[in-house]
């Protein structure tokens, strides 16, 4: 028989896990609790690891995955690349699929709620629909998505989501009637604002279904230090109250940090929790590990043990070596090069790989900038980078980048900043300049692209690293620039602000500069809070950021939209108003007061602020688009049409525009033409589910039911919990004369949106149609009771109780 084939990595995997050394103690009790039940009062349902750097956190949860899989587990992990609880869900998700056991509902909600974020000042700001049939006064199914012709292109839509985390468990209380006034539904809002109340209920129903085929889930949540600030109060939350659903019995999640659990918090969890604190190898531990390596003779062991502290990591970077007597390993006052590289008799390759240490990640492009293209000698870029690649005290981490064991790199970075700060200065100067020139590649390739850099992934990414590196080179001289970005992170949101401040902090410890740690810890204090941190970071850099008064109107006007979004619409007019009065020919400073006016009702204060910005910046289409979109929220699309028009032909591949002419022109009369407008949205922007729910009322229109219905279909897929939709599809069904699907995609709306006064009204005309005429009155009575003044349906009651009583069969 031919034998299984093994690929590469399973084998190196093989490898590594026979060399791990230690910790037989934690592994004994991960390992001896899947053979507990459950339901046995000795199981665990959590263990956490924890001890400070280099302790071997990392190698210990990669054994326990491990011994997880080989129990039959699903296991999952998130780490720090999770900036907050939908990016941690939605790595759970991506885990369990790779696996094959996709979550197709979470996968769905998750898509719901990437698309509600990018709708979230949208929905921040609608009002009630002009343009919504006259069956009623709800709000339509696409004004939330019109509005947000308003916002895109000026980083007010979100890529990863509006906000992250968990808010305070009465915040919906405290704002229902605010948010439903602004959001198409409470659950709109609450998908928006607290998108683990609605994510994890679906993630905890899809873990449930998965726990039944297995016999254990695993979920790792690694670098926890730097995750817990999120996911610590979700987590117990999930774990210890009915808050969001329930855990399947055989889950067993696993957290790994530097610090115990929170002590108020997990008090009582010593019945279902294991406490895991690592610490430096034992004696016997060490000697072991040594001993695998090849390294036996005493003195040499002893050595060894005494300049590594028994630190794992250490232990394993000195053995590497090979030393063959303590003057090979070094002395407490041997430099960080001669300590982790003795093997290495290379001067030039040592020095090489010292200037490597700068970086935070590595590949060969960074390699080259650390080295000066090779200049500190050791070979080329490309020989230097699969070297360091071999090195103990180089990892790779789940992004596929190569970076150095901080405990490795904390000494050669006070060694090179120490005994060559210049070399110090130029090289991080060097790296900031390569993050600059990949910066600039993705501007060039995103330009047009909707939305500011801040809210673009990849541009984030490099960016950090450019920010990181000058603050690195020239801590003081770089840091008002520094504080400048921020403003625009926390325009986005809190998880944004977060990757932001890591980055200052980051260059903190490691310049050991004290006015960059006390920016790191005032942020990073601000930031804890999940609700308000963004905004609290921003009176930050208005209180003492040093700003000039371009960076003080940017400060004033993200204050102004995160105080918006908050619903707080009276003093966001405030801030912008102070912005405008810094900035006056800022014509983004414009916009944003006339979209808090136009949230407010104020329409003709918002075209005034929109024409002042139209002589500013007289030939941008936003300008037109926005003109014209007030007049079409103002019922008046005759107005509106000019300026769609004029921003149509300023920029031809904007669907927003597009979109907003195809529904002016069907207001008028003009379905054809609507079509035909809508059509090129949708072309443009495939999931634009505003335009697809549009479309549908045009082809019902022009007697397409069945186009209709793909439409709306389509839309409910990028969006299922839009009550909207499902009560167009009502109408739909209703026309064609099926009365039964009809009520059934009424009441699925009202499952949705209670308050939905339209589908109430509705409801009642195919319940009148299927001759169940006291339920037909009932239904326009709560229709009135949702919305006292709605006309069409007092009518439709009154119509319904002076017709003739149904025969009675």
């Amino acid at each position: 028989m031919a034998r299984a084939r093994v690929s590469m990595q399973e084998l190196i995997r093989r490898r590594r896990r026979a060399g791990f050394v230690g910790r037989r103690e934690e592994l004994r009790m991960f390992r001896e609790n899947f053979e507990l039940p459950p339901d046995d009062d000795r199981h665990r349902f959590l263990f956490h690891v924890h001890g400070p750097a280099g302790v071997g956190k990392t190698s210990l949860v990669r054994e326990l995955a491990q011994l997880a899989r080989d129990r039959g587990a699903l296991v999952a992990h998130v780490d720090e690349a999770a900036a907050g609880i939908p990016e941690a869900v939605a790595e759970l998700s991506a885990q369990f699929a790779q696996q094959g056991r996709a979550l197709k509902r979470l996968e769905r909600a998750l898509a719901t709620y990437r698309q509600r974020s990018h709708e979230a000042v949208a929905a921040a700001v609608r009002e009630p629909d002009p343009d919504a049939p006259s069956t009623g006064s709800a709000p339509s199914t696409g004004s939330a998505m019109a509005a947000r012709a308003g916002v895109v292109g000026l980083g007010m839509v979100p890529v990863v989501g509006a906000f992250a985390g968990v808010v305070d468990a009465d915040r919906l209380a405290r704002g229902a009637d605010r948010l439903r006034s602004r959001f198409r539904t409470q659950e709109d809002a609450r998908l928006v604002l607290e998108p683990e109340r609605v994510l994890t209920p679906v993630l905890l129903d899809e873990l449930a279904e998965a726990a039944d085929t297995v016999p254990w889930l695993t979920l790792f949540f690694d670098t926890y230090e730097r995750t817990a600030p999120f996911l610590d109060r979700w987590l117990h939350a999930m774990m210890t109250t009915d808050r969001f659903g329930e855990l399947p019995a055989n889950a067993v999640l696993v957290t790994a940090g530097q610090r115990p659990l929170d002590p108020t918090r997990w008090e009582s969890a010593a019945d279902f929790a294991a406490d895991l604190p690592l610490r430096p190898f034992t004696d016997a531990e060490a000697r072991l590990l040594l001993a695998a390596k090849g390294v036996t003779d005493e003195p040499v062991v002893t050595e060894v043990l005494r300049l590594s502290g028994r630190l794992p990591v250490l232990v394993s970077t000195l053995a590497e070596s090979g030393p063959a007597d303590p003057g090979d390993v070094g002395d407490p006052s041997a430099t960080a090069v001669e300590r982790f590289l003795k093997a290495e008799q290379d001067p030039a390759r040592r020095a090489a790989a010292l200037a490597c240490a700068l970086p935070r990640r590595l590949d060969e492009e960074v390699v080259r900038a650390a080295t000066d293209e090779g200049a500190e000698g050791g070979g080329s870029p490309a020989e230097l980078y699969a070297w360091l690649r071999a090195m103990p005290f180089v990892g790779t981490d789940r992004g596929g980048a190569a970076r150095y064991h901080g405990v490795v790199r904390a000494p050669m970075l006070r060694l090179r900043r120490g005994s060559a700060p210049e070399r110090w200065s130029a090289g991080h100067t060097r790296l900031a300049e390569l993050y600059g020139r990949r910066r600039g590649v993705l501007e060039e390739e995103d330009r047009g692209g909707p939305g500011r850099p801040w809210t673009r992934s990849a541009w984030r990414a490099v960016r950090v690293e450019e920010l990181y590196h000058r603050l690195c080179a020239r801590p003081r001289a770089a840091l008002p620039a520094v504080l400048r970005d921020g403003v625009d992170a926390c325009r986005v949101d809190t998880a944004v602000a977060r990757e932001w401040a890591r980055a200052v902090a980051d260059a903190a410890d490691d310049t050991d500069a004290g006015h960059l740690r006390s920016w790191s810890d005032d942020c990073r204090a601000a930031l804890a809070d999940e609700e308000s941190g963004a905004l609290r970071v921003l009176e930050l850099l208005l209180a003492r950021g040093g700003l000039d008064d371009a960076g003080r109107a940017a400060a004033y006007n993200a204050h102004g939209l995160r105080l918006f979004l908050l619903g707080r619409l009276r003093e966001a007019l405030g801030d912008h108003e102070r912005a405008i009065a810094l900035a006056p020919a800022d014509p983004w400073g414009h916009h944003d007061l006339a979209v808090t006016y136009r949230a407010l009702g104020a329409y003709e204060n918002a075209l005034r602020h929109l024409a002042e910005a139209a002589e500013l910046a007289p030939d941008a289409a936003w300008v037109a688009r926005q003109r014209g979109e007030t007049y079409r929220r103002m019922g008046r699309p005759e107005e509106a049409l000019p300026w769609l028009d004029r921003a149509h032909g300023l920029d031809p591949d904007d669907p927003l525009a597009l979109g907003s002419l195809g529904q002016s022109k069907f207001v008028l009369g003009r379905p054809q033409e609507a079509l035909v407008d809508l059509d090129r949205a949708i072309a443009l922007w495939p999931d634009y589910a505003w335009a697809l729910t549009r479309r549908a009322r045009v082809r019902h229109h022009l007697g397409d039911g069945p186009g209709a219905l793909a439409d709306l279909d389509r839309a409910q897929r990028l969006a299922p919990d839009v009550a909207g939709t499902r009560g167009e599809r009502g109408d739909v069904l209703r026309s064609a004369g099926r009365h039964e699907e009809a009520v059934a995609e009424y009441e699925s709306a009202l499952e949705i949106d209670p308050a939905y006064a339209w589908a109430w009204g509705s409801r009642a005309l195919s319940l009148e149609a299927l001759g169940r005429r006291d339920e037909a009155v009932a239904s326009l009575e709560e229709a009135l009771r949702v919305d006292p003044g709605y006309a069409w349906a007092r009518e439709q009651m009154q119509r319904i109780l002076d017709g003739p009583e149904p025969e009675i069969p």
